[in-house]
């Protein structure tokens, strides 16, 4: 009989090719791993199967159903056979891999599965993934097309934060052929799915047609590319270090926005790392390719004057923004303006919904004496402030306690009857409302704030 082949993964905690461990726990917690049923994922569930550190912690796997193949429900029974063979608990999930998101269908089914392994993963626990050294090879080769800097053409990373727990990803050292071989060996069976084989998508393209060539001329040619990513994340982790000293100093203060005067003192390559980072530390989706240019002509490209006549400079991606305002940038989630000529009666004894999504609540009281008016602002509002005998402008009140334009746009006033402004949201109150809300140990909450 031959001697089985031997799989060396990657020790949790570790980089890939011998580099020094990563942050992260040494010791692994339950491991959830990603199985798809094809080679790569057959191979790896069999080797942490017979793992018994692993067992003993704990092992899990999760099967991503996308309902892009007529034999998606097949696969979903063939890998849950492979698991009740092996005594392993296996969820199967739907997902719905949105086809108009304009990712394309590689990245649409990427995202799906993304966000379904995020909300299966339990605290502290570890998703291991079957990628390989072919594969690092293909994404590195896909970055550098993309015109990828030292972050990108580090390509996967071995061990590395994700969700509650972890991400690894064992096999990156090993070449897909040594995982045929060991799977041949243990005869295994594994699904062959016909759309790997479709060179009209990027990643086949390299696959089947460029590294073959590659191959012919440069045998190594793999093991040189994933060698390159490695280099490449030794780099970006030094250069990561560097965004994070320089996002300091340019923040201001605890409200995570960063200063226009500090920032453009800073040279124009440092800048561009020190917008991705504090984007990624703030947990938004990633810059778009355009997205510095657009900041540095938009945003950081605007005078002061013009940022304060009336103007907010923006630049939007996805879900979120990021707003030029009084010499600092601020990023936020885009949000909708409650609509100028809105209006509704709210007697508080149930929280009202905004038409933008927003609420507001009473919380510690039954309701008013008798119903207000909750409304969108429409400008000329006046109050009275607590300890004040005179009305103020509340455009005036707004801009002393540094309430931002997007923020302002947003916010519901309570107004009585006849017009007497009690409250903006709740950060604001009229004398009267405060002793109102005090006197019964009551609060105003509006979820928007």
């Amino acid at each position: 009989m031959s001697t089985a082949p031997v799989i060396r993964l990657i020790p949790p905690g570790a980089a890939a090719s011998g580099v020094a461990p990563q942050t992260g726990p040494q010791a692994m917690s339950s491991v959830l791993i990603a199985f798809s049923g094809g080679l790569d994922s057959s191979a790896l569930l069999h080797l942490l199967a017979h793992d018994p550190a692993i067992r003993d912690r704990g092992l899990r796997a999760i099967h991503i159903h996308h309902g892009l193949h007529a034999r998606a429900d097949a696969w979903a029974e063939h890998c849950t056979e492979r698991c009740l063979a092996l005594g392993i608990a296996l969820d199967v999930v739907k997902v719905e891999v949105r086809r108009d998101s304009g990712l394309g269908p590689e990245a649409a089914a990427r995202q799906a599965r993304r966000q379904a392994f995020a909300e299966a993963l339990r605290s502290g626990e570890t998703l291991a993934l079957a990628q390989h050294r072919d594969d690092q090879a293909e994404t590195f080769l896909l970055r550098a097309l993309r015109a990828s800097g030292p972050d990108g053409l580090a390509s996967m990373r071995p061990w590395r934060r994700f969700a509650s727990g972890w991400m690894w990803r064992p096999l990156l050292d090993t070449p897909r052929n040594a995982l045929a071989d060991y799977a041949a060996h243990h005869r295994l069976r594994w699904i062959e799915d016909p759309s790997n084989a479709d060179t009209a998508l990027d990643r086949n393209f390299l696959r089947h047609r460029v590294l073959p060539l590659l191959r012919e001329r440069w045998p190594h040619a793999d093991a040189a590319f994933a060698r390159s990513a490695a280099l490449a994340a030794d780099a970006s982790g030094l250069l990561v270090a560097q965004d994070q000293a320089l996002l300091a100093s340019v923040r201001e203060g605890s409200s995570g926005a960063l200063s226009v005067p500090a920032l453009c003192a800073l040279p124009v390559a440092q800048r561009a790392r020190v917008l991705r980072h504090w984007v990624v530390v703030l947990g938004w989706p990633p810059l778009p390719a355009e997205g510095i240019a657009r900041i540095e002509a938009d945003l950081l490209g605007v005078g002061s004057a013009a940022a304060t006549h009336g103007r907010t400079p923006r630049f939007a991606w996805r879900s979120v923004e990021i707003r030029r305002w009084r010499d600092a940038l601020h990023a936020i989630e885009a949000r909708h303006a409650l609509p100028p000529a809105w209006s509704c009666p709210w007697d508080g004894r149930e929280p009202l919904v905004l038409p933008n999504g927003d609420t507001l609540t009473l919380q510690g009281a039954a309701g008013f004496p008798s119903p207000l008016l909750a409304h969108a602002r429409r400008g000329g509002e006046r109050i009275v402030l607590p300890q004040r005998d005179r009305h103020h402008t509340l455009k005036h009140v707004l801009q002393t306690r540094g309430v931002a334009p997007w923020e302002r746009a947003r916010m519901p006033l309570l107004s009585t009857g006849d017009g007497t402004l009690l409250a903006v949201g709740d950060r604001i109150h009229s004398g009267d409302f405060k002793h109102w809300l005090e006197s019964r140990n009551a609060a105003l909450a509006w979820n928007g704030g």
